[in-house]
């Protein structure tokens, strides 16, 4: 057996005659691919026969917008583009939503989408799509495999770009081209790609180090790309030779150790009034890893704490981001770690580290201090049956060290945003700027097959767990033990503050009513439990992470307590002028 395989790794360092099918899957396993997520399809079947035979784990999910979620999160966990496949038309169409998600993400994706077959390529024939134009706007690139003999070439570019671009790519390939003959070399990943970039021009490392020693104020951000780079302790290191307190990027609360001294928590909405109020007194920022989202960089809680005055330093690795958002003083294109190396070094070349600025740490423990004791005193205000701060508060404080925590978009789950701490890299998985509900509990289920052993709990309101429950039949087949925790509110909670703040608490669409959750769970093979009181949260959670089976929470939340809208920048009272509807004006029910 021995000999036969080291006799198949002679003949792949040469070409040699396969199906296009073998090709793509050698190619597969040369990535290092383990799963592919899909929903089984004749498109494909082919290469779908091979799977088992090369080691690569098909997950069949129940919906494939849940497959796109998956390889998000299994990529943001283990640093391995994931891979996602469907049936032409309706099966790759149906994954718009999470390709677009993991894009605006910056997630290394490849999404294997069999199209109609050569022979009958524009006729409007059964199942048939123009998927490469669907997917531009949401991919970094369409790659499309025009004859069997490039199969294997146009996978290896879709890999090549998605890694050196940081997103999704459609790899397009008709039908019928999975069948026939062709001779095929199959390339080693860096015999075609790159993965190490440089630290970015010397002289602007330079100026960003002299900005930065002359800072009084200097405040770091630590976004996802400090996380992919692994680059996190260096970024540390930088803050203490400095004593620069560090905030982390909107949802990306895993991009620096909670903590550190020198931690201040997330910026962004419901983030941390202690990296706000510190950002907001910046003189230089360095801004490492992120692209500083619009989003990510409103006001919030009535501060408009992202300094307009400070010299900027930004850090990314695309081009693009550099002053997309706000002008810099320095823009770097560069690697995080890389880049933070070089800084890091030229700041202890310049000279020792300066003496440690106690009042500025213990200005910084104070902020910390208020802000532990504000979202506590906010928890503990009684709500009916259960405060939802209350239960975000009791769920963090169940959760071990190494909990993996994904979060969907909502009223309860960006709230979250506020309580949530890590001190490992790789540990939350927000839905981010795309906004899409329906995201964190197929974005568990990828995180757990990237690291089996650790506890992964999914943070989820009840509208957007009746966008993914079904998602529990997969988790049951698959042995995936996730726990789910619904907060439910019986109200899509986000929409309905707005109507509380600006529609005179008129709620069209925003009340819904559901089945319990719990017994759903149970009727489909995973636990169930129904949470009515806060003290039961704590203990339900470390049972089920200890039973180690799929499970779902159903918390009953007051649906009363809301957080701010998110987007108070975007909304206006409102103003009505046909008569009919003058009742509904603004000034009408003001007064």
């Amino acid at each position: 057996m021995v000999k036969q395989q080291e006799d198949v790794k002679k003949q792949l360092n040469q070409k040699v005659k396969m199906t296009p099918s073998e090709a793509i899957v050698e190619t597969l396993v040369a990535e290092g691919v383990k799963e592919v997520y899909g929903i089984v399809g004749s498109a494909f079947m082919d290469m779908l026969d091979l799977f088992p035979t090369a080691g690569i784990r098909f997950l069949p999910v129940r919906h494939e917008q849940s497959a796109g979620h998956m390889a998000d999160a299994y990529t943001r966990v283990s640093g391995v583009a994931g891979v996602i496949v469907g049936q032409n038309g309706p099966g790759i169409t149906n994954m718009v939503t999470s390709v677009a998600a993991a894009y605006q993400a910056h997630t290394p994706m490849v999404v294997i989408s069999p199209s109609a077959g050569t022979p009958t390529i524009g006729w409007d024939g059964f199942q048939e799509a123009n998927q490469v134009s669907i997917f531009e706007d949401i991919t970094k690139e369409t790659v499309r495999v025009t004859h069997k003999s490039r199969v294997a070439d146009c996978l290896r570019t879709a890999f090549r770009i998605a890694y050196a671009e940081r997103g999704p790519l459609l790899y397009d390939i008709p039908r019928d081209l999975f069948y026939g003959e062709l001779e095929e070399q199959i390339l080693k990943p860096h015999q075609y790609r790159a993965d190490k970039r440089g630290s970015g021009d010397p002289a602007s490392i330079a100026q960003a180090v002299e900005l930065l020693q002359n800072a009084k104020n200097p405040v770091i951000i630590s976004g996802r790309g400090s996380v992919d780079a692994d680059g996190v302790d260096t970024v540390a290191k930088i803050a203490e030779h400095l004593t620069a307190p560090v905030a982390v990027s909107y949802m990306h609360n895993d991009a620096f150790p909670a903590d550190h001294p020198l931690a201040v928590g997330p910026i962004g909405y419901m983030g941390s009034k202690a990296a706000m109020h510190t950002l907001k007194e910046a003189d230089v920022v360095l801004a490492i890893g992120t692209r500083l989202s619009v989003f990510g960089t409103l006001p919030c809680y009535d501060i408009d704490y992202f300094p307009k005055q400070a010299a900027i330093i930004q850090v990314d690795i695309n081009p693009r981001n550099i002053a997309r958002t706000h002008p810099v003083a320095v823009g770097i294109i560069g690697d995080a770690k890389a880049t933070s190396d070089d800084i890091l070094a030229k700041l202890q070349e310049a000279g020792p580290a300066p003496e440690k600025n106690t009042n500025r740490l213990e200005k910084i423990s104070k902020l910390k201090q208020d802000w532990e004791q504000e979202l506590i005193d906010l928890a503990m205000v009684d709500g009916n049956p259960i405060n939802p701060r209350r239960a975000l508060l009791e769920l963090t404080k169940a959760l071990p060290e190494n909990a993996i925590v994904s979060t969907d978009i909502g009223n309860v789950s960006s709230t979250a945003n506020a309580y949530l701490k890590f001190n490992q890299t790789r540990r939350h998985i927000a839905a981010l700027t795309f906004g899409n509900t329906g995201f964190a509990y197929p974005a568990a289920l990828g995180a757990q097959l990237a690291e089996p052993d650790a506890p992964v709990v999914a943070i989820v309101g009840d509208g957007a767990w009746g966008m993914s429950l079904h998602e529990v039949s997969t988790a049951v087949e698959q042995n995936i033990p996730v726990v789910a925790c619904v907060f439910n509110n019986q109200s899509w909670a986000a929409e309905k503050k707005n109507q509380v703040d600006y529609y005179d608490d008129r709620y069209v669409g925003s009340d819904i009513a559901g089945p319990n959750f719990a017994e759903v769970a149970k009727a489909m093979g995973a636990a169930g439990y129904t949470i009515e009181k806060p003290e039961d949260i704590a203990p339900t959670v470390e049972k089920a992470l200890k039973d180690r089976k799929p499970t779902v929470l159903n918390i009953l939340v007051d649906g009363t307590q809301l957080a701010p809208p998110f987007r108070k920048d975007a909304l206006h009272m409102p103003t009505r002028l046909l008569e009919k509807y003058k009742h509904l004006d603004y000034h009408a029910w003001k007064k």
